[in-house]
């Protein structure tokens, strides 16, 4: 159900994503993410292409840790901020961060691979249906996708709307 995957520029760190449909407590699921009772960042999965997207975001967020040029406060802010293609901070919680009336929520965890992580405890806080994370496609609002990455016709006949999404995440700290 879960999707683990090591990082390649950090490989003793894993990332794990768990994505849950049906949610009924995402007001909750945020305030204890807020109040640090869930170590992880919850993300709107339609805002979501693919669970590389989460990786690179991710990856981002470790290499800016470890080098102390983080622009936000922890590292799950930070991932949820570098999947933005905004230097707005709060604009980035607004669209890929969880909402009170959200059905679906993606958890994503930063965590070193020798160390078990405990899904069972998160899985337990969400009131929802776990389904398996690599579909989180399904769950994807490409509409909404295109028009905040200002994705074009002729951009999408070179390449995909991941390609796209991908490319304005690593660049928008150059521009």
């Amino acid at each position: 159900m879960q999707l683990a995957s090591k990082l390649e520029l950090y490989p003793e760190y894993t990332v794990t994503q768990l994505l849950f449909k049906d949610v009924k407590n995402a007001v909750e699921l945020r305030k204890n993410a807020m109040e640090g009772h869930i170590q992880g960042a919850l993300i709107n999965p339609s805002m979501i292409v693919d669970p590389f997207q989460i990786l690179v975001a991710s990856n981002k967020a470790v290499h800016l840790q470890k080098t102390g040029k983080m622009k936000t406060r922890s590292l799950f802010s930070e991932i949820i901020f570098n999947l933005s293609p905004t230097n707005n901070i709060s604009e980035a919680f607004k669209r890929f961060g969880i909402s009170d009336g959200d059905g679906a929520v993606c958890v994503v965890l930063v965590h070193p691979k020798d160390e078990p992580v405990d899904i069972d405890s998160i899985v337990n806080k969400v009131r929802g249906q776990q389904i398996p994370a690599d579909t989180i496609s399904s769950l994807t609002d490409a509409a909404h996708i295109k028009k905040l990455y200002k994705v074009s016709p002729q951009e999408e006949k070179n390449g995909s709307l991941l390609d796209a999404v991908i490319c304005r995440m690593a660049v928008k700290d150059v521009l």
